[in-house]
């Protein structure tokens, strides 16, 4: 039966670089600050367009597309990159 590999088994398949912990802290501050500015506000763009009569119109049809769209990546891409920033490496394992 043949064997599965994985990245260990491969030297030098992702090389690495040693990066400061402050550059991790810092990135991991950026990322969450851009995560929750952009929860928030696609948030409220999507409250203001479900609740005014006036703004649903078929051109804003696109905007409130691209808000749910951006709203979803902040809900789930922010907390990953945010805690992974943390741990300094991923922790997900290998699915995640």
């Amino acid at each position: 039966t043949p064997q599965k590999m994985t990245v260990q088994d491969v030297p030098g398949a992702f090389p690495t670089v040693d990066v400061p912990d402050h550059a991790h802290y810092t990135i991991g501050v950026v990322i969450l600050i851009v995560g929750i500015t952009g929860t928030l506000g696609n948030f409220l763009v999507i409250y203001a367009f479900c609740r005014s009569r006036s703004l649903q119109t078929p051109a804003n049809i696109f905007i409130i597309n691209l808000a749910i769209s951006d709203f979803l990546m902040s809900i789930t891409q922010s907390p990953v990159f945010f805690t992974s920033s943390l741990h300094k490496r991923w922790i997900f394992g290998e699915k995640g």
